[in-house]
């Protein structure tokens, strides 16, 4: 019989390559590791580690077993939270993963009102674009994760076997300097408009959306700085340093010193989600941080 705390440490050596490294994350001897391993390797009837120098290469069979060690991790997990609840226990853990201007804006207004509301729920918080957010949810390593994707973009099947919760539609605006000719303009401005300035870049995915955007105006952007950090981006253009096309959570996520939005047409938007495993979304702490993530989305939306 397979156990489930022998497949978190197969997981464990094939996402560090030893049986040390293992026991490290795992907070746990070395011996230990190799111990269940091999108790693991007997309850299948075949070697799922092979030594390779000084690291573990996964057989092929070792594959197979890690690549359904995430669900069948996230339905125990599930099947322990809910047994709790139905037994009385108010209590719970949510792993929560979100991109940064969803943490800055989305996440503390959601979290403040879901301790309120449930106190004895713990929730802790990691920051990662998607698609790797949505990859950390899908290995295991969160229960939910923050997401976006534009409208119209291709791969919108690409959550089809995930539990989506729409939050919020969010909107792209153009970001000039105070003194530049479009900034107090009253209505909305062509991207085109803005073809001839210095651009200042955003994260990779909002890069590429940036790009997509540009070209389809019938130019390509000329790209002076990239950056990861909103902030950074809007200092570069309140310095007076080149324009930028950012989501509105972003710009709402800082203040934009030196620097003003302008709305831009046509209307391009990005579809901001809370993502699950649909196991997951029958356990009463996910479903209540569900709950409050689209509350501040509602939110959100109606003070703009």
């Amino acid at each position: 019989m397979i156990e489930a705390r022998h497949l978190r440490v197969l997981r464990a050596v094939a996402s560090t390559g030893s049986f040390s490294a293992a026991g490290r994350e795992l907070g746990c001897t070395q011996p230990a590791v190799s111990q269940q391993m091999k108790a693991l390797e007997s309850s299948v009837g075949t070697p799922l580690l092979v030594r390779t120098g000084r690291e573990m290469r996964l057989t092929q069979a070792g594959e197979a077993l890690v690549r359904h060690a995430a669900g069948i991790i996230a339905g125990l997990t599930a099947a322990e939270e809910e047994v709790a609840a139905i037994a009385g226990l108010r209590a719970g853990r949510v792993r929560l993963v979100s991109f940064p201007s969803g943490s800055s804006t989305l996440v503390p207004t959601a979290l403040a009102a879901l301790r309120a509301a449930h106190p004895g729920t713990r929730v802790s918080l990691e920051e990662a674009e998607p698609p790797n957010s949505v990859e950390l949810l899908r290995e295991g390593d969160c229960d939910v994760a923050l997401a976006f994707r534009y409208e119209g973009a291709a791969g919108a099947e690409e959550w089809d076997d995930l539990v989506v919760r729409p939050l919020l539609t969010d909107r792209l605006v153009a970001l000039v300097p105070e003194g530049h000719g479009l900034a107090r303009t009253e209505g909305a401005v062509g991207i085109g408009e803005l073809a001839r300035e210095s651009w200042i870049a955003g994260c990779p995915r909002c890069r590429g959306q940036l790009v997509e955007v540009c070209e389809g105006a019938g130019f390509s952007p000329r790209i002076d700085f990239a950056t990861d950090d909103y902030p950074a981006v809007v200092g570069l253009v309140g310095a007076g340093l080149g324009v930028a096309v950012l989501p509105q959570l972003a710009v709402e996520s800082v203040r934009p010193r030196g620097a003003r939005t302008v709305t831009l047409e046509p209307a391009v938007r990005r579809e901001i989600v809370a993502l699950t495993l649909p196991d997951l979304a029958q356990v009463p702490a996910v479903t209540a941080t569900l709950d409050e993530l689209a509350r501040a989305g509602a939110r959100q939306s109606a003070t703009r």
